[in-house]
């Protein structure tokens, strides 16, 4: 339930009593008053006040949420650090079983953290970006693929050759290109269509 249309003698009785139905507090809602409603004389004429009361969304809150849920689904419980800078919502996941979460190259990482920003946008009127990392993953990868580009990028170089990559998120593909985008002997380019979009290394 996220919101609660009430009724009271006062505007301030129909608020509370919108706050007890959805069992939350003053802070945390957004109030419309419809009706601010009319005392009469003598109890003629008499009109109640009608207030409207919706939770204010928490983005935060409800991506945190969704990934406990899917963590202990699939048996792999997390602890969940995060920061919110703007709209960028940082995650860092913590679990005995983290590797279940992380999956073959971070594929499993990349699909929860594709699904917690759908959840986190769905009833937004802002965007939010989502970056998940589990126990320094993110760090660790993005060391392998530098060092896989500069590798690739010489043997473009030494069989006069593009040399395509596997296929991989727009942010993966963004460090390879980052990588080489200083390389003098090669240029690089993004080849294909999602989920099969891939990066191509070709010698100048």
């Amino acid at each position: 339930m996220k919101q609660w249309t009430a009724t009271g003698t006062t505007v301030d009785e129909a608020i509370q009593t919108a706050l007890e139905q959805l069992r939350t507090s003053r802070d945390q809602v957004d109030v419309e008053i419809i009706d601010e409603g009319k005392k009469g004389f003598l109890g003629f004429g008499t009109k109640p006040a009608i207030a409207k009361v919706s939770i204010k969304k928490n983005p935060v809150q409800d991506v945190e949420t969704f990934i406990y849920e899917v963590a202990e689904q699939m048996g792999a419980p997390v602890q969940v650090k995060t920061e919110l800078r703007q709209r960028d919502i940082y995650m860092e996941l913590e679990g005995e079983k983290i590797a279940m979460l992380i999956g073959k190259r971070g594929q499993t990482l990349n699909s929860l953290q594709y699904l917690a920003q759908l959840v986190v946008n769905r009833e937004s009127d802002v965007f939010y970006t989502v970056m998940l990392d589990a126990e320094g993953y993110r760090g660790r990868r993005k060391e392998t693929l530098e060092n896989l580009a500069h590798r690739l990028a010489e043997k473009a170089v030494r069989t006069n050759q593009e040399v395509k990559l596997e296929p991989m998120p727009s942010y993966e593909r963004k460090i390879i290109h980052s990588a080489l985008q200083n390389h003098k002997k090669v240029e690089t380019d993004s080849d294909g269509n999602d989920p099969r979009r891939h990066v191509v290394i070709r010698p100048q």
